[in-house]
């Protein structure tokens, strides 16, 4: 683990974001990153192939458009 040294603005927007997405500021940082990378590295796909490929990856049910019960 290490420290990250962040804006203040984006700090904020981290933990506002993180209240209404029920994470950690932790957390909704480390997601940004990830998608940011991801992104970055598959410039043509959206945010929502970048979910919906995450969601894939995890084998998640809500990604065929079920919901387990």
């Amino acid at each position: 683990m290490g420290l990250v040294k962040i804006d203040e603005h984006l700090h904020e927007e981290a933990r506002r974001a993180s209240t209404v997405l029920c994470r950690s500021i932790n957390a909704q940082a480390e997601f940004w990153m990830k998608i940011g990378m991801i992104a970055e590295a598959n410039p043509t796909m959206t945010f929502n192939d970048i979910v919906r490929a995450q969601l894939a990856r995890a084998e998640l049910d809500a990604v065929a458009g079920t919901v387990a019960a």
